[in-house]
């Protein structure tokens, strides 16, 4: 879900705030773009209600990154029988000319995967971002 739509409190608005920041440390061309999704309904039907997304667009493609946007999906998994959300991790993919071109994720072995790798020093700098994102939200 739009992570515009889901700052409705300090504590998610300002989490939210510092995911960007970590991210423009990290990747300081990047823009943040807090509202990914086209509000119609095919693109609605792919959301998930139980994550936080937020783009972000480098000014052009990038080699080096293999791509030109990427978009940080802040996952949780709400528990039925407590009505509470849990985080469980973060997921971060590329995009190019193609679609999805690599894919970063905390959920299960931290794994950069995908047709397309960026640079080295580019995946770095994602699991960096990931480890200081990650225990924002742990």
């Amino acid at each position: 879900m739009n992570a515009a739509e889901r700052a409705l409190g300090v504590d998610v608005a300002t989490k939210i705030a510092s995911v960007v920041n970590l991210f423009r440390n990290e990747f300081p061309d990047a823009k943040a773009d807090l509202k990914p999704w086209r509000n119609d309904p095919d693109t609605r039907e792919w959301m998930d209600p139980d994550s936080i997304d937020i783009g972000f667009h480098l000014p052009g493609w990038s080699p080096r990154f293999q791509s030109r946007s990427m978009l940080v999906q802040i996952r949780f998994f709400t528990d039925p029988l407590e009505e509470a959300q849990r985080f469980i991790g973060i997921e971060t993919a590329g995009f190019n000319h193609e679609g999805e071109a690599w894919r970063l994720s905390t959920i299960a072995q931290w794994q950069l995967v995908g047709n397309y790798e960026p640079a080295k020093d580019v995946r770095d700098r994602l699991q960096r971002f990931s480890e200081k994102a990650f225990e924002l939200f742990s």
